[in-house]
């Protein structure tokens, strides 16, 4: 095998986001439950001998990003000299809490591992994962999942397939300034997946987004998007740190010419990551 080509990395958005608590080394505990949409970017990989290179097809990347600390991450793990050359069409915008970069990681991951007949397990994946962000575990594995803890504690639950409209201001947001905000609410009563379970939609009304209020201080585009949601007759909220928003929508749905400061595109929620089942567990 020399080549793989079309290899999805999907977002996801996380359905509330409750933060518990904060840990002694300054991580913070949250409760989530992340959904992943068909909202993706897509990735192209070449064998190499040696070497590691990157191609933006679309949108421009920082020079060193996840894609690349991924691929080398996975040759110090395994001690591999095989290289790539790795081509990416960039969709899905940045600072957006949708967890692209994340994502883009997590199909480095599956992609090389098999590319470079490396057999790795999918707990050795998610281990090598974790080092390069809390969400790249929760890609690895592929399925809809409630997540508590900094991210790494992941049970998979149920979702039905919904229709769902994602806004993004021009304007993003970054991780680190929202969490470090004296505002931020830190002390949210834990909720239990059993709760969750028992009846999904009565849990979500209930719910929220703790980041969301600093977001909005910090992101006007964030009320700008929320509001022309509420213009639509949709109930908003934010994903992750934002600054994307989003809504359940009909699936016959005529989207509106958004105005030009917002991005808006009309997405499908995924029972299951497309590369799910590309490393095997060790559980199984």
């Amino acid at each position: 095998m020399q080549s793989l080509h079309d290899i999805p990395a999907p977002a996801k958005l996380n359905l509330f986001l409750h933060i518990t608590g904060r840990r002694a080394d300054g991580y913070h505990l949250l409760q989530s439950v992340f959904m992943l949409i068909d909202w993706a970017d897509t990735l192209h990989f070449e064998k190499r001998a040696a070497g590691l290179s990157r191609e933006d097809l679309l949108a421009p990347l920082p020079a060193d990003d996840l894609i690349l600390r991924a691929a080398r991450s996975l040759q110090a793990a395994t001690g591999t000299p095989h290289g790539a050359h790795i081509a990416i069409e960039k969709r899905l915008p940045a600072q957006a809490g949708l967890g692209g970069g994340s994502s883009d990681a997590a199909s480095t991951l599956l992609a090389l591992n098999r590319l470079w007949q490396l057999g790795l397990s999918l707990e050795q994946l998610c281990a090598i994962g974790l080092q390069l962000g809390a969400d790249v575990p929760f890609f690895l594995r592929g399925h809809n999942a409630w997540v508590e803890g900094i991210g790494e504690s992941i049970t998979p639950v149920g979702l039905p397939r919904r229709h769902v409209l994602v806004v993004k201001p021009q304007a993003g947001l970054e991780t680190r300034a929202i969490f470090s905000d004296p505002a931020l609410k830190r002390d949210s009563i834990p909720a239990t997946i059993s709760g969750f379970a028992a009846d999904p939609p009565a849990f979500l009304m209930k719910a929220r987004n703790d980041l969301q209020p600093v977001a909005q201080r910090l992101c006007p585009g964030v009320t700008q998007a929320l509001e022309w949601l509420a213009t639509l007759g949709l109930a908003g909220r934010m994903t992750g740190s934002g600054s994307a928003v989003f809504a359940w929508a009909p699936p016959d749905l005529r989207v509106p010419k958004a105005p030009e400061t917002l991005q808006a595109r009309l997405c499908c929620s995924l029972e299951a990551h497309p590369l799910s089942g590309w490393a095997a567990s060790e559980k199984s």
